[in-house]
């Protein structure tokens, strides 16, 4: 706030501020401030009308307020031994740094104009360090025109939020209202974000490794988005062992690591602070020219590669699992500690042969790494706020470097060498293929068991394509058009549905797919890595239990909506 306004009007605000009672301003979100006696930051206390409101429900506030008139008016108005007041602002917070607390809720109500567009970003990275895990962040903006005679800014939903996805918080609700003091060019959204907490610390460590830990390069946060990039999409290839820890194939991490590297390398993106093009980079050797010509989007499980590129892929790769183990893998320990928390071991990876399938016993072939398993389901079930966080850091980090070598770097190059491509939405194989079965037999729609004609067929997603982008064949499945597009559409089909549908869908995915060699060893790859395929009995019932298994976890981590067939 402008010093001199507030000298002049200070004691006049504080007065216009304690009229609004604070359950009117928050009676949207009410049900969001803790319950329990808590420790709570109020930043921009002002006169205290909200500092007081939360202690008389038990809790200790710390109410922060730089303007001398508002601190006193607070402190004379609100006498509480529960509200400690400090004379601190944004974006600074040393003196809240120094009391060495973390807080189950910050408030910041009607602050974030306050703050200058070029401190927001520092000023929101300081907020959401001092949440404890699970604690939440309540923010009120004013949008309308600005008053600068105040000291205020414009302000945005938008902006916010792109900051709190770069901090890995997530934001739970907005709430829109129209100005408690009657103002008609003014309105107000509250914001509710919520810095994520499993109950098992895994949240908090991964915060710690892609914010806070020291970095000498991106290698740390490229094998973090290696391994989300594994628990996103490749479950089926995790060991839990008795142990609580999840083994990974390491070839499956190098190729995860090669695919979000080469962008980054074709785009001359450094990597390092000396890095320019490929120098400093240790898994960038002889070999790596020879995938020059491979697209990221092809280094997938499942893929095939034949004579030349198969053997530059073996060596890139190789190359790859090496600087992992020796570098990120070993330097990426607990806080405090020595101990690495992705422990990594180095296989034997003779290559015979002369084409290479990017298949399960290949990718062990490379050795493996150990995943503490609390660590393993954060990375499943909260995957999308930890990629945009560790996007924004590696993009940080590498605009740093960048400036140390006296260049800007474009963002949109930056957001485009950044992207993970899952595949298209293509269905064409798979149409094909049911049209071919079409003219020499009864194909069937696995949903509603009624015999399809080649005008009426449509290849539905088994799991919704956006909720889970997947194009593996055993979730591509015949069906008639007014279900799929009427009916199903972009839901999970429900646990009835699914079993009622069992012998039509492991039907179609023998006669489609088991009966030729080619589509069955794809079939059997893409389903055994994206699956929790059991190695027991027979294959399709045991791939379709792994469906059955994918269905509940997407349900009870995403809460896709399900849709439920009229005759299950």
């Amino acid at each position: 706030m402008n010093d001199a306004y507030e000298g002049d009007n200070g004691r006049a605000l504080a007065d216009k501020y304690q009229a609004v009672p604070s359950e009117n301003l928050y009676k949207d979100v009410l049900d969001c401030f803790p319950t329990a006696p808590s420790a709570i930051l109020d930043i921009g206390a002002g006169s205290g009308r909200d500092a007081a409101w939360l202690a008389e429900k038990g809790h200790d506030v710390l109410a922060v307020e730089p303007s001398a008139t508002m601190r006193e008016a607070g402190q004379r108005q609100h006498p509480d031994a529960r509200i400690t007041w400090l004379a601190e602002q944004l974006p600074g917070l040393e003196a809240v740094l120094r009391f060495g607390a973390s807080f189950d809720l910050i408030l910041l109500s009607a602050v974030w104009q306050h703050v200058a567009p070029t401190d927001r970003v520092r000023a929101f990275r300081k907020v959401v360090g001092l949440l404890k895990p699970g604690g939440s962040l309540i923010v009120s903006l004013r949008l309308g025109p600005p008053d600068r005679s105040r000291g205020m800014h414009s302000v945005s939903v938008d902006e916010v939020a792109h900051l709190a996805r770069a901090q890995g918080i997530v934001l739970l609700r907005e709430v829109r209202a129209e100005d408690q003091l009657g103002r008609p060019d003014i309105t107000w959204a509250t914001l509710v974000l919520k810095l994520p907490d499993d109950g098992t610390g895994a949240l908090p460590l991964l915060r710690h490794v892609i914010l806070n830990d020291q970095k000498s390069s991106t290698y740390k946060l490229g094998l973090l988005r290696a391994l989300a990039r594994a628990a996103d999409s490749a479950q089926g290839l995790a060991r839990i062992t008795d142990e609580e820890t999840v083994e990974l194939p390491l070839g499956l991490i190098a190729l995860n690591w090669v695919r979000l590297y080469k962008p980054l390398i074709d785009a001359g993106l450094p990597q390092t602070p000396g890095n320019r093009g490929t120098e400093g980079l240790g898994f960038v050797g002889e070999t790596w020219s020879g995938i020059r010509e491979i697209a990221a989007i092809e280094l997938r499980v499942g893929a095939s590669f034949a004579e030349l590129r198969a053997k530059a892929l073996h060596g890139v790769l190789r190359d790859a699992a090496t600087t992992i183990t020796r570098m990120p893998a070993t330097f990426m320990t607990y806080p405090g500690s020595s101990e690495p928390i992705l422990p990594t071991r180095r296989g034997r990876t003779a290559r015979s042969g002369s084409a290479a399938r990017l298949d399960a016993s290949y990718l062990w072939s490379f050795g493996e790494m150990r995943v503490p398993l609390h660590l393993w389901r954060a990375l499943a079930r909260f995957d999308a706020w930890i990629e945009p966080a560790l996007i924004a850091e590696w993009t940080r980090v590498m605009e740093g470097y960048a400036m140390r070598q006296g260049r800007r770097i474009d963002p949109g190059l930056v957001a485009a060498a950044m992207a993970w491509h899952d595949p298209g939405r293509n269905v064409s194989f798979a149409r094909r293929r049911a049209l071919q079965l079409v003219e020499t037999g009864d194909l069937k729609c696995v949903w509603t068991g009624q015999s399809l004609r080649r005008n009426n067929i449509d290849i539905d997603h088994c799991f919704p394509f956006s909720a889970w982008p997947c194009e593996d064949l055993w979730n591509l499945l015949p069906s008639s058009p007014s279900v799929n597009r009427h009916g199903k559409r972009a839901r999970l089909p429900s646990a009835d549905t699914l079993e009622r549908s069992a012998e039509l869908i492991q039907s179609w995915w023998s006669e489609a797919w088991l009966a030729a060699p080619t589509t069955a060893e794809r079939f059997l790859v893409e389903a055994r890595a994206s699956l929790p395929v059991g190695t027991t009995g027979d294959e399709l019932t045991a791939v379709f239990a792994g469906l059955q298994a994918r269905r509940f976890a997407i349900r009870a981590d995403h809460q896709v909506a399900e849709w439920r067939s009229s005759s299950a």
